[in-house]
């Protein structure tokens, strides 16, 4: 069940600045999809409600994670692959979010109510670090370069509702990501390789915490004979 569960929960955090400094300014509505409006409910019922939907979700993966072959293999591109199809199957079915669509979510949320410009691109820092996500081209710096000359002729700070400020703005960005080689229509191959790219770190911390558990297993005394297995050779169905 060990296993199972950090299918579910572990998530590496990796992802390129061309995904998220793209997203900045161009997120799309379908991440904010699973946002629908409830009626109100209190105490109980609230909690109850709560506990059923988490409860249909786990149920759902755990159905998608009992059939499905996945092997522990994260130098292995064909094993990467099934597995990111494999999860994103189970995110589809149980309507979860995914690395990406939590990114954006969290950046939504985050800066919704930010009045001014330059607070927004500060806090979006802060969630990319936090994140830890990478800024591998330097995009951060371009952006606040950005700002920095629009404010400069404005002779003002940059506030989101002056339209005609943003919509300079933007355009710097704009030239940023053609610099950077970023288009809005590769937005899906960049969220692939995203996926893909935490698959193979969710692969590696599963591979990692496989001989982890066979190594603090081989120290008990009936065991200790016993040669270790390839974690390759582990079939996670097993473990469900």
């Amino acid at each position: 069940m060990a296993f199972s569960s950090r299918l579910l929960s572990k998530s590496k955090q990796v992802c390129g600045s061309q995904i998220t400094f793209q997203q900045t300014h161009a997120i799309p509505a379908r991440c904010f999809a699973k946002q629908a409006d409830r009626p109100a409910l209190k105490g109980d019922e609230m909690l109850k409600g709560i506990f059923l939907e988490v409860k249909k979700k786990f149920e759902t993966a755990m159905g998608i994670l009992r059939k499905e072959k996945i092997t522990i293999a994260p130098e292995d591109p064909a094993a990467v692959a099934q597995y990111a199809k494999v999860m994103k199957t189970v995110r589809e079915k149980a309507d979860l979010f995914s690395e990406s669509q939590r990114i954006q979510f969290t950046i939504q949320s985050r800066t919704q109510d930010i009045p001014d410009a330059r607070t927004y691109l500060l806090t979006f820092k802060e969630i990319r670090l936090k994140r830890g996500l990478p800024d591998e081209h330097g995009a951060e710096a371009m952006m606040f370069d950005a700002l920095e000359k629009v404010e400069k002729e404005l002779k003002k700070p940059l506030l989101r509702a002056d339209k005609k400020g943003m919509a300079v703005l933007l355009a710097e960005f704009d030239k940023i990501n053609k610099k950077l080689g970023i288009r809005k229509e590769d937005l899906p191959k960049y969220e692939e390789q995203l996926e893909l790219k935490i698959a193979k770190a969710q692969l590696e911390e599963l591979e990692k915490d496989a001989l982890e558990a066979m190594e603090t297993q081989k120290k008990r005394e009936e065991f200790k004979d016993e040669a270790m297995v390839d974690p390759k050779s582990l079939d996670i169905r097993n473990f469900i």
